[in-house]
């Protein structure tokens, strides 16, 4: 097995350094932000740091890391107090890498990598067609990271969009019906099967399946 502390880790070269740490935390969640400026400006960036933050009310995160290109979405979200959280297929997995290119505020990346935005009636935020699941959300909280200058946006949803077939009986949606994809370090995307689904745990019950 191999070892390493924190000082060798910070004498890794640069780039070898880069993908050791954004793979090391294994799979994670993988979504296309989708954000517009006040003059109407689309902006489409995919991220793999959404995480849940509670179902009461509903609100999901995200990590935006400094001098990214994500500094449009931040921005937009700043100004406009609105964003969407959209799933990546393989259908569109190539389309959804392109938008970490770095294009300028003025270009929108649903047109450049071939995607398509949606809209509502009353939310300035495009939706990505495409989706499967598509969550519209409104910014709750901006919680600035003092440690390593990245900031961590909070929403709470106010739209949801989904085929009827993902949701089960029980309200779990099933990622495997949606299709959805998920993603290792910057570059690595994957399709995931399930193992199963378990009995909720409690103490000295057996573990049973769903």
């Amino acid at each position: 097995m191999i070892y390493y502390n924190h000082s060798d880790i910070s004498s890794l070269e640069q780039r070898f350094r880069t993908n050791f740490v954004n793979s090391l935390s294994g799979f994670r969640s993988l979504n296309l932000i989708g954000t517009a400026d006040l003059t109407n400006n689309e902006n489409l960036a995919i991220f793999n740091s959404v995480f849940h933050v509670g179902a009461n009310p509903a609100m999901l995160g995200m990590v935006i890391r400094p001098n990214g290109p994500e500094h449009g979405t931040l921005k937009n979200i700043i100004s406009t107090k609105s964003f969407t959280i959209n799933n990546v297929l393989k259908q569109f997995y190539k389309n959804a890498h392109q938008t970490s290119a770095r294009y300028e505020s003025s270009i929108s990346e649903f047109t450049k990598c071939n995607l398509n935005s949606k809209y509502i009636d009353g939310f300035c935020a495009p939706f990505v067609a495409e989706s499967s699941i598509q969550i519209g959300l409104i910014l709750q909280e901006i919680i600035p990271i003092k440690a390593n200058e990245t900031t961590i946006i909070i929403g709470t949803i106010q739209h949801v969009f989904l085929n009827d077939l993902i949701l089960k009986e029980d309200g779990f949606l099933d990622p495997m019906t949606a299709e959805t994809i998920t993603n290792c370090g910057l570059d690595a995307y994957y399709q995931c099967d399930l193992i199963a689904r378990l009995s909720y745990a409690k103490p000295d019950l057996e573990i049973k399946l769903k």
